[in-house]
């Protein structure tokens, strides 16, 4: 008697272990470093079974795969949180059968040193360092970025010239404070998970510096401008970066009307600002080098 065929399929589906908190210290004598990693795993593969009927047969346990990151941290150290993305999603897809795809996320949180003992630390308030790592069918793709980067220009930047309809109440402003939260992502070229020329950490802080050096150095005419020269930096100084996909969400400070109590409120003069946290202008973009694919989620960010 032949079985009557599914009236519902299973369609693209992954499983793992999320959130997996793990810090790595390296003692060099008295002096004392710190990698402090947040690694989420999600592996698939042939998992038709354990949907339809239930059979574990092929599942690695998710506990497994927490206790991979926790003995990986330990046997290899952590050079990179891109190193570690890879050593990890290379172990899933070659020891498994059952897996043929693991996607390693990781953020990474910085400290700094305080106090002259090395062993002393603050944790630094600045962005969280960000990768991700997948590897299916042996290739290896790795993606870094960082987000939560707060900059802000109190000058150099205005905003002109837009459509005005009957809901239009924004006023024109030609010295205004830009200020934005810098989520990015970018794409290494395709190099099997070889560390760029620099290493991993060095090309970070690289991008890092472009993406600043050209959010410092732009005259802002529009949020969506200073987005396209800040990825266009990047690319154009990144060693390998064919892709970069930017999250800007728009900081915005308006300049108080306070003529109610016999006051100008000039930017030339030093103004006052009311820093408003919502609702608010988010702008979104892929930069690319030409002739690349744009193969970044558009919603990454988000994930």
């Amino acid at each position: 008697m032949t079985a009557s065929p599914r009236p519902f399929l299973l369609g693209p589906n992954q499983y793992g272990k999320a959130e997996i908190r793990v810090l790595k210290t390296t003692r060099d004598g008295a002096t004392h470093h710190v990698r402090d990693l947040n690694v989420s795993v999600a592996l698939a593969g042939d998992m038709d079974a354990v949907h339809y009927d239930g059979s574990n047969a092929g599942v690695l346990p998710t506990d497994t795969a927490k206790n991979t990151v926790f003995a990986f941290a330990r046997r290899h150290g952590i050079e990179s949180p891109e190193r570690f993305g890879i050593e990890l999603a290379r172990h899933f897809t070659t020891t498994q059968d059952s897996l043929h795809r693991a996607r390693i996320r990781i953020e990474e949180y910085a400290w700094e040193r305080t106090g002259d003992t090395g062993h002393s630390f603050v944790r630094a308030g600045r962005e969280t360092r960000l990768a991700q790592v997948t590897c299916e069918g042996g290739d290896v793709e790795v993606l870094s970025g960082l987000t939560g980067m707060t900059v802000m220009n109190t000058t150099d930047s205005e905003f002109t010239g837009y459509v005005k309809d009957a809901y239009t109440t924004l006023p024109e402003d030609r010295d205004r404070i830009l200020a934005t939260a810098v989520t990015a992502w970018w794409r290494h070229r395709e190099t099997n998970g070889a560390a760029p020329g620099p290493g991993w950490d060095d090309s970070y802080m690289a991008a890092r510096t472009h993406l600043l050096d050209a959010f410092a150095g732009t005259y802002s005419l529009s949020l969506q401008q200073t987005l396209y020269r800040m990825g266009a930096h990047v690319l154009e100084l990144g060693d390998g970066i064919d892709e970069i996909r930017l999250s800007l969400p728009n900081k915005h400070h308006f300049r108080l009307d306070l003529t109610p109590f016999d006051l100008s409120n000039e930017a030339a003069e030093g103004a006052v600002y009311f820093a408003a946290d919502r609702p608010y202008g988010l702008i979104e973009a892929t930069v690319l080098r030409a002739g690349a694919a744009a193969l970044i989620p558009a919603d990454l960010a988000n994930l």
